[in-house]
């Protein structure tokens, strides 16, 4: 069993993964739904605070769980390229023209992502890095040393995702970290009594961390958790010039990391009607902005709002989810989304150097 779900060779989809991938996208689309409501509303501020907790760390630490530490080879070089790079540049030039349309004139700049696009650049380093970073001793301990640090630095900015690249880099060697402690078996093999113990902290967790953020709503406003929760900017443009900010990017570290694990215990282990869009989640990634980019720039949810339309940008978010999740619109769009690309490589080398090795009668 163990080597079925944790093996990375293995083929074999275990629901639990797919279920938690799913549930944790939707996350970040309630996450970008509600975000225009938060500058008036302490209620929208609170749920999007508790999802902002964790849920970006689940998501990247799902990603390293899954990523492959082991020396690059073609294959994995390619697929950086198909899977991460590809559907970036598409995906950045549909934005650039799309605001070109809207009058906001016409700029390719492919170092500044659009919007939810930083996460394909931070994903193609992680996974470029990530081979180099385990053949050290402590990597999870030197990639939160590189995160903190990352912070002193106002030259560290968004141009390219550095500084969330860096900022969230531990979530992604964490994941992989989980990965060689075979979290997935051992909590399969655990008997159902003593998983619900489990979970019955974790349901614990989570309701403390509900209850804490509406209760210090405007300190959580006056120290900019926000914003430091995005990973995006250095503790100076935060206003902390202080030598201790990094311990602020610490705690918050951890403690997503263990709202993370508390997150997966609480994932289905069997199959449910949303597992299999589990394996969609880069579509809803990349599609959903399109259809929340109303939202966000018409102005139709600033201000103050009626207290229903929170929790309606919520079941909106989620039913697009769905939709973005059926096979009909995955076909439609998967050129956008997985571009096959063969036609940008060459054949394979048959030598490790590249050089083609001709046989001896050849002239």
């Amino acid at each position: 069993m163990r080597a079925s779900t944790d093996s990375p060779t293995s083929k074999k989809r275990v629901p639990l993964w797919d279920n938690a991938r799913w549930i944790a996208i939707v996350l970040v689309v309630i996450g970008h739904g509600i975000l225009p409501l938060i500058g008036v509303s302490n209620t929208a501020y609170s749920v999007y605070l508790f999802i902002y907790s964790f849920h970006v760390a689940v998501f990247v630490t799902v990603s390293g769980y899954f990523a492959k530490s082991g020396p690059p080879t073609a294959r994995s070089l390619r697929q950086v390229l198909t899977d991460i790079v590809l559907p970036y540049l598409i995906f950045e030039t549909i934005w650039t023209v799309l605001r070109a349309l809207l009058g906001s004139g016409i700029a390719f700049d492919y170092a500044t992502p659009s919007w939810t696009l930083w996460f394909l650049i931070a994903l193609a380093v992680w996974r470029i890095v990530l081979p180099y970073l385990v053949l050290l001793r402590w990597p999870l301990a030197i990639a939160i040393a590189i995160s903190i640090a990352a912070g002193y630095s106002e030259t560290i900015d968004s141009t390219l995702a550095l500084s969330r690249t860096f900022g969230m880099l531990p979530f992604f060697v964490f994941g992989w970290k989980l990965r060689q402690w075979q979290l997935t078996g051992r909590w399969l093999a655990l008997p159902a009594r003593v998983a619900w113990r489990w979970r019955a902290g974790a349901i614990a967790l989570f309701a403390g961390v509900l209850a804490v953020m509406p209760a210090a709503i405007e300190t959580w406003r006056d120290v900019k958790l926000r914003r430091f929760m995005l990973y995006d900017e250095s503790y100076p443009t935060l206003g902390y010039d202080e030598p201790w900010s990094g311990a602020i990017r610490l705690a918050l570290l951890a403690a997503a990391m263990v709202l993370a694990v508390a997150f997966l215990m609480l994932m289905p282990r069997g199959a449910h009607w949303f597992t299999a869009f589990g394996g969609a989640t880069m579509y809803i990634y990349l599609l959903h902005s399109f259809v929340l980019f109303p939202f966000r720039e018409s102005g139709v949810l600033e201000g103050p709002q009626p207290f229903w339309v929170l929790p309606a940008m919520i079941v909106l978010c989620v039913g697009i989810s769905i939709v973005l999740s059926l096979k009909p619109v995955r076909r439609v769009f998967r050129p956008l989304v997985e571009p096959r690309a063969a036609w940008l490589f060459r054949p394979e080398p048959s030598t490790a150097t590249g050089t083609i090795v001709l046989p001896p009668d050849a002239r």
